[in-house]
């Protein structure tokens, strides 16, 4: 059944949610999302990924700074709409945005709520070495993704990257949605309150939790090197520059290890940690390609007792 729907997003995460919408035939209004930034060495600006799909789809798009005044929020209402799709838009929604739809406001969030609330779920329940995540459906309230859950999905993390898993979840949020709308429109969705217990939150990633200690358990860097991967990558210092590390395989117990925190222990970067060692697998140099060890070792020097993360 065709809806007059909102669609809301920004990032790579959202791209597959509006293409599954403009696939199932919806009447799509407008599709809002974050205003061009400046990238690349150039700093030419650049339209969002949602922006690139809607206007080739010939989408209306809308780049408003904020939704709080009453401009925004006349123009969003004179949409006459009968729900808004929201998934990593990156502004908040006031009550006078939520309340306007027909049948409300729904938010595709990857993470299994209430735990990894906020704004990087994915890359939190990576970091906290959490066994499984997921996407579900959530009926947008005023409170910080506190709303009643429609539908959700769960997948297991494994040995999986940030990247990677942001990558399913988006594939299969995208058909967890039109499946929410489906059933929203015939009557037949259940919601189902939040429980109170296991609230956490997903804070933004900072600049500083990125730089590697490698006086923590490899267990722990193992987690925080996937967590972070592709971006912002976790980091040690090296030969004067900055090393990314995108993979890297844990050694949690090592029998007859001695190596010093950071110490390279073997010519496979086999990384002594506080607690076992860690071998790196991917790479990135400032300003390269991310390359594998064995890519990285033929031009740059980081013979056995050497120790990363010492600045020089």
């Amino acid at each position: 059944m065709t809806l007059r729907l909102a669609f809301m997003g920004t990032p790579e995460f959202s791209v597959p949610l509006l293409a599954e919408l403009i696939a199932e035939g919806h009447d799509i209004a407008a599709v809002y999302t974050q205003p061009s930034r400046p990238k690349g060495r150039g700093l030419a600006e650049e339209p969002s990924p949602v922006a690139k799909l809607a206007t080739a789809h010939g989408l209306e798009v809308r780049t408003p700074a904020t939704l709080r005044n009453e401009e925004a929020q006349r123009d969003f209402a004179a949409l006459r709409l009968d729900a808004a799709v929201v998934a990593a838009y990156g502004l908040i929604l006031p009550k006078q945005v939520l309340d306007a739809p027909r049948l409300g406001c729904f938010n595709l969030h990857a993470s299994l709520l209430p735990r990894w609330r906020g704004a990087a779920p994915i890359q939190r329940a990576v970091m906290a070495g959490d066994d499984e995540t997921g996407v579900m459906v959530m009926r947008m309230e005023e409170g910080l993704d506190t709303g009643p859950v429609l539908l959700a999905e769960r997948i297991s993390i494994g040995r999986r990257t940030a990247g990677e898993l942001t990558n399913e979840l988006s594939r299969l949020g995208a058909l967890l949605m039109a499946r929410a709308l489906a059933e929203l429109e015939n009557g037949v969705v259940v919601e189902q309150k939040q429980p109170a217990e296991g609230v956490t939150y997903a804070k933004k990633i900072a600049k500083e939790e990125a730089r590697i200690d490698w006086t923590k358990s490899a267990s722990e860097i193992d987690c925080l090197i996937r967590g972070l991967s592709p971006w912002p990558g976790a980091w040690t210092e090296t030969n004067g520059e900055r090393l990314k590390i995108l993979f890297a395989e844990p050694y949690p117990h090592l029998p007859g290890e001695t190596g010093e925190p950071g110490e390279i222990l073997d010519e496979d970067l086999t990384i002594a940690c506080g607690d076992g060692a860690v071998r790196l697998v991917r790479l990135q140099r400032a300003g390269k390609s991310a390359m594998s060890a064995v890519e990285l070792l033929r031009g740059f020097s980081l013979p056995p007792g050497s120790r990363l993360g010492i600045v020089p």
